[in-house]
């Protein structure tokens, strides 16, 4: 008569089944894992494959076609594609500086700047290295154009017009360091703009402080006003607040002194009679 199994045996050899079955169903897991990995290598590999026989003149002049017809997304893509593929020569550079309008006129301005600062650091004596200048100025003057039609609707003083500060200073840094570039002429009558806006914006604030009964902050700024921002149309309305703030802090004298500098420098101003 046969001997029976012991149950601790069929316990043990039950549960190695199950590890086998286990073990098995990982493997086959991952196997398809694999190959699902390796399909979309493949269709990752079989895109880049478009371009691996394109020299650099071919990917440039297909970037450049979209460029002129307005697909600034494709001409991202392309230069982008021919800055990893070749990234020395002169489509290098070219494409380097391309990316940087093409990413200003696909309202991208913080990739804009950063990519015309990586052109102006690798290649600072490069023959249009004005133009990143330029283009910096120009990102950041595009974006700060509105902020001053907005400032009528809102409370002045929590404002900061920085990039309108940004716009001017690349517009000087240009001027400065390039005066016979091209765009110098453009980039200073764009700065004087700019800086009357600034005044304008100092303004806001004047205005918003005397009417909220805050006259010291009133009067400094429009001194800021006379001292930052001589010859804007902003100084005479400055002066007049000037007066107007003084005079209700009680200091006469100053008060005297901002009406006989609006009178020398001013003399048909329009409000100066009801001083």
């Amino acid at each position: 008569m046969p001997i029976p199994k012991s149950t601790e045996l069929v316990t043990i050899n039950y549960l190695d089944g199950i590890m086998r079955l286990r073990f098995f169903a990982f493997v086959v897991l991952f196997i398809n894992l694999v190959l699902l990995m390796g399909c979309a290598t493949t269709g990752e590999d079989s895109l880049a494959d478009e371009d691996l026989d394109k020299t650099a003149a071919n990917i440039y002049r297909e970037a450049k076609s979209a460029l002129d017809k307005g697909d600034y997304e494709t001409a991202i893509q392309r230069l982008e594609t021919l800055e990893a593929r070749f990234p020395f020569g002169d489509y290098a550079q070219q494409a380097q500086l391309d990316i940087a309008y093409a990413y200003f006129k696909y309202d991208e301005p913080e990739s804009a700047v950063a990519a015309a600062n990586r052109f102006i650091k690798l290649y600072p004596r490069h023959d249009n290295v004005d133009y990143a200048y330029y283009l910096k100025g120009l990102i950041r003057f595009n974006q700060g154009h509105s902020v001053f039609d907005k400032l009528a609707s809102q409370d002045p003083a929590q404002r900061d017009p920085l990039t309108v500060r940004q716009s001017f200073q690349y517009f000087n840094e240009l001027v400065t360091r390039f005066p016979a570039s091209r765009y110098v002429e453009d980039s200073r009558e764009r700065m004087i703009y700019l800086r009357n806006n600034l005044a304008r914006y100092e303004l806001y604030i004047a205005r918003y402080y005397l009417n909220i009964g805050a006259y010291v902050a009133a009067a400094n700024r429009g001194k800021k006003i006379i001292e930052s921002f001589q010859l804007t149309p902003s100084v005479p309305e400055a002066l007049v607040i000037m007066v107007l703030a003084y005079r209700k802090l009680g200091l006469n004298d100053l008060a005297m002194d901002s009406k006989a500098v609006l009178e020398l420098n001013f003399p048909t101003h329009e409000v100066l009679a009801e001083l």
